[in-house]
């Protein structure tokens, strides 16, 4: 593998002084969390996906859920006091995050948008979550993630 890329993430994740590894794999298409999981070998539970969703309104927000549970959009958007929430289409999520599909970080972010997690990901010891790159994640502290996003924990996970 080569080395890991320098993205607006990892600067994000420097300048706040996070403490992070560096972990990369080989990324397949439509792969999902499973695939990160499987190349690391670590629970797909504790592989994080970032989320770019919209409100009735086109309002961006950022879901972050475990790799192994889907999110209810009707208890988020109950949650957050909107009337829907929606996936974007990745060319909007893109427009919003400044990151490809499959690549997308809640840091650095091109858009400042609200942040949401799922409570129990904030219970983990570790978390490993996109660095910025398809391919590429960190691990680290959910209270780091905590620290520099300053999420809103929210219970909208479901079974996958």
């Amino acid at each position: 593998m080569s080395k890991a890329p320098s993205t607006s993430a990892t600067r994000l994740l420097r300048q706040q002084g996070v403490s992070y590894t560096e972990h990369l794999y080989r990324y397949e298409d439509h792969g999902g969390t499973a695939v990160p999981a499987r190349e690391l070998g670590v629970d797909e539970h504790a592989v994080i996906k970032t989320l770019i969703m919209e409100d009735e309104a086109g309002r961006p927000l950022i879901v972050l859920m475990h790799g192994d549970r889907e999110v209810s959009t009707k208890a988020l958007a109950r949650q957050i006091g909107a009337r829907t929430v929606q996936i974007c289409k990745p060319e909007t999520a893109q427009k919003h995050s400044g990151y490809l599909v499959g690549g997308t970080s809640p840091f650095g972010t091109r858009k400042p948008m609200p942040v949401h997690v799922e409570r129990s990901i904030l219970e983990l010891v570790r978390i490993y979550i996109n660095g910025g790159s398809r391919g590429f994640l960190v691990g680290m502290s959910p209270g780091d993630l905590t620290r520099v996003l300053h999420p809103t924990p929210v219970e909208v996970s479901l079974e996958s």
